[in-house]
């Protein structure tokens, strides 16, 4: 007789990955908690947040009997994923560290050492989201570590896995999950995938996991938390650290939110100046503290201006006095090489060098109709069928089609805004950065990037 099959959940100590696991054990498998400390960090009490959350996370193993384990890959997280979100930012980029996080930490760290050190059949976690697998074929996976390279042996044959929208669109996660690795994706269990939100709080409320339910949403970015983003990296002020080691946090009150552990970025104060009459309204304290489409902080003035576009070279930038004001809208921009969740490009695409299909910039904001345009180095254009409020480079560009993902790939050049075409202008956009290579210009616009 078969014995169960062993499924390795990972605990945040949140409701979302308790009610997994408790799901889980329903079906019968044998489950595994691990919990993953990614970040240290200290609380305004001084209080280390990711002991708390493993103490909650502990609890929840105990209620529901099951095996706990606690990982850390704090120093991972940071070569991985918080020196890419520093390095975005220095570049006047809008990164998204939880799309990297889940790619490098949660669907690679975590998922090899749940299959190689505790044996796991399959992993599992509490995004909502679902694949094209039910439960029995993913046991049927095969766990083999191919080759690093560009090409997968071309003799090898394999279904592909799709990734496929949650139940819950509100909640509906796939965002997050557009860079994972068909590997991973092959062999994880989503339980959450067919809930709504409401009713997963429900069932922790009916099993005695209360202390996760009354916990606050975790919300922004994953170790930013609720701190002020423009304190987070400026009160530490100075430089960012060359040494890229992470300090542990020690104790109550080794360090508090005004003297963080590194100092990050150096201030890089400029002007604000508006886009409409290149008049000086105020000062800023770092451009690359601004994304487009924000409100400005400009000292002084009662009506509300938004940043439109980002000088580089002097550290400017450019505010319009509207939120909906034309120069905070695009129709075009141009990914770097996009991650197919199935590998490779959609055979429409590959065969037509173009397809329709829809995407977005933001999790949960509404998807966006669009057409690719495929370039031979794997990147893509993108081309909406109505102009899209406040995109930015860096941030992650995720295509949809007919409820599943099927991938993304990040901003690295956007077209003019419509303000420019208004204005008939030929200067390439200063939010714009260049592929270098000369090649896949933009779509029916010749080269006005």
């Amino acid at each position: 007789m078969q014995g169960a099959r062993h499924v390795v959940c990972a605990v945040s100590g949140g409701v979302d990955s308790a009610v997994a696991a408790l799901l889980l054990r329903r079906r019968g498998y044998q489950v595994t908690g691990v919990f993953m400390k990614n970040w240290d960090s200290l609380d305004e009490h001084g209080v280390c947040t990711a002991d708390k959350d493993c103490e909650d996370a502990y609890r929840v193993c105990q209620i529901l009997d099951i095996p706990f384990h606690q990982v850390s890959y704090v120093k991972e997280y940071w070569n991985d994923v918080f020196s890419d979100f520093l390095n975005e930012y220095e570049k006047g980029r809008t990164p998204n560290p939880d799309i990297v996080c889940n790619k490098h930490i949660k669907f690679s760290c975590f998922f090899n050492y749940a299959v190689d050190n505790l044996g796991a059949d399959a992993v599992a976690t509490g995004h909502y989201a679902r694949t094209s697998l039910e439960d029995e074929e993913v046991f049927q996976q095969k766990h083999i570590k191919r080759p690093e390279g560009l090409f997968r042996n071309r003799f090898e044959i394999r279904n592909v896995v799709k990734l496929l929208q949650a139940a819950d669109s509100f909640k509906d996660q796939t965002f997050f999950l557009s860079q994972v690795s068909q590997d991973a994706l092959r062999r994880t269990l989503f339980p959450l995938g067919g809930l709504t939100k409401d009713f997963v709080k429900k069932i922790a409320a009916e099993n005695s996991l209360h202390h996760v339910l009354q916990k606050k949403e975790s919300m922004g970015i994953c170790f930013v938390g609720k701190r002020n983003f423009e304190n987070f990296i400026l009160q530490v002020s100075g430089f960012w650290c060359k040494r890229m080691q992470p300090r542990f946090c020690s104790g109550p009150g080794s360090v508090s939110n005004e003297t963080f552990v590194f100092q990050y970025l150096q201030p890089r104060p400029g002007k604000f100046i508006s886009i409409e009459d290149n008049k000086v309204l105020g000062t800023h304290k770092g451009w690359f503290l601004y994304t487009l489409g924000q409100r400005a902080k400009i000292g002084g003035l009662r009506e509300p201006w938004y940043v439109v576009e980002k000088d580089s070279a002097r550290g400017d930038v450019l505010v319009a006095p509207r939120t909906d004001h034309p120069a905070l809208y695009r129709d075009l921009l141009r990914t770097g090489r996009v991650h197919w969740v199935a590998e490779e490009p959609p055979a429409a695409l590959v065969r037509d060098k173009m397809m329709e299909c829809h995407f977005r910039f933001r999790h949960q904001m509404a998807l966006v109709p669009c057409v690719l345009t495929l370039n031979q180095d794997g990147t893509v254009w993108v081309t909406a069928v109505k102009a899209v409020r406040a995109l930015a480079l860096g941030q992650f560009a995720v295509f949809y089609k007919g409820g599943e993902c099927l991938g993304s790939g990040k901003i690295l050049r956007l077209g003019p805004s419509a303000y420019t075409l208004q204005k008939g202008r030929s200067t390439p956009s200063m939010a714009v950065e260049g592929s270098g290579s000369g090649r896949g210009d933009s779509p029916g616009r010749g080269t006005t990037l």
